[in-house]
């Protein structure tokens, strides 16, 4: 039985890839800087604890505590999910995103290039380290950050590469674009539009939500992830996205269209966010070529799939925050 180490395990990337993990037969032991969350947000409780156990490990303060992980369970992959990964609060705090998007990252893959159990090291990266992406933007485009986050990304990115070229680190990198579904964090505008409708609050639309973005289902991107991790070529970055981009406008009007809300009743134009990239689209050609990889969850049917889970699940949902909490 193969192991796997997913660090950001109670992201919600991370825990839809446990989902596909223990469904594959993979032992798992998940770590984050944070308690566990109940099966409304991670859905690989399904499974049970035979072969997942979770750690609760900072990537940042306890550095020994997960190598020390590392070096007893002694995977055949790590995939590294954490990152301070909103844009907007960067701003006010970009030494933290550095911390933990490229100091501990630096970190991480010093500590893993030295270690002959690794056969694959994961990182999930994000095309927001290309700025605006317009056109088709292959793997090979150049780094163009506009926001701290997207800096921050873009540096630890780099350093994990200067493994590659120096030790032969067997990196693989994950750039994913907008990723949605059940289970998505409250604040995200797909749950937040739902749930902001069902409760008869205001949605608000940055820039009037004319920025273009790239939405594809959690499962999707999960399974690109995977087939990377098993297949994927070390030195690669591997792209994941769908065949069109969408206006959040237009995804906000779909989300009011399927639950008869009216879109002039229930949103309100706001200023834009600092460095908001015009669009959001890359080329994902590696990833379908080498892995015969495709999106096969429609954006209509994901979206259905997000408004079934808040009426399944609203009597917990409608007792939390809509906003974002920073954490350090």
């Amino acid at each position: 039985m193969k192991k796997v180490c997913v660090i950001g395990s109670n992201s919600f990337s991370g825990g839809d890839f446990i989902d596909l993990l223990l469904e594959n037969g993979y032992e798992v032991a998940g770590v984050s800087r944070s308690e566990e969350k109940s099966g409304v947000f991670l859905p690989y409780k399904r499974h049970g604890t035979q072969r997942f156990r979770f750690h609760r490990l900072d990537l940042n303060r306890d550095k020994d505590g997960l190598f020390g992980l590392l070096s007893e369970f002694r995977p055949d992959y790590v995939v590294n999910f954490a990152a301070q990964s909103e844009v907007a609060p960067s701003w006010a705090n970009p030494g933290q995103w550095f911390r933990t998007n490229a100091v501990a990252v630096a970190d991480l893959g010093d500590f893993l290039r030295k270690q002959s159990w690794l056969k694959k090291y994961v990182h999930i990266s994000s095309p927001e380290v290309y700025g605006t992406c317009v056109g088709t933007v292959k793997e090979d485009a150049p780094l163009n950050p506009s926001t701290p986050y997207a800096a921050s990304k873009a540096a630890g990115d780099l350093f994990l590469f200067t493994l590659v070229k120096n030790y032969g680190f067997p990196l693989v990198m994950i750039r994913a674009t907008n990723v949605y579904g059940a289970r998505q964090q409250l604040f995200k505008i797909i749950p937040r539009t739902v749930i902001s409708i069902k409760s008869g609050r205001t949605v608000e639309l940055h820039g009037g939500g004319k920025a273009v973005k790239s939405y594809i289902h959690i499962r999707d991107v999960s399974r690109g992830e995977l087939s990377a991790m098993e297949s994927g070529r070390p030195g690669l970055i591997y792209h994941l996205s769908p065949d069109a981009g969408i206006s959040v406008r237009d995804l906000v009007g779909k989300i009011c269209a399927r639950m008869g809300a009216d879109f002039g009743a229930v949103t309100r134009a706001t200023g834009e966010r600092p460095g908001q990239d015009a669009a959001y689209v890359i080329d994902s050609g590696r990833a379908r070529g080498e892995f015969g990889w495709k999106p096969e969850i429609s954006l209509e049917e994901g979206l259905g799939e997000v408004v079934d889970w808040v009426e399944k699940e609203w009597e917990e949902i409608r007792r939390l925050p809509l906003e974002y909490a920073h954490k350090e």
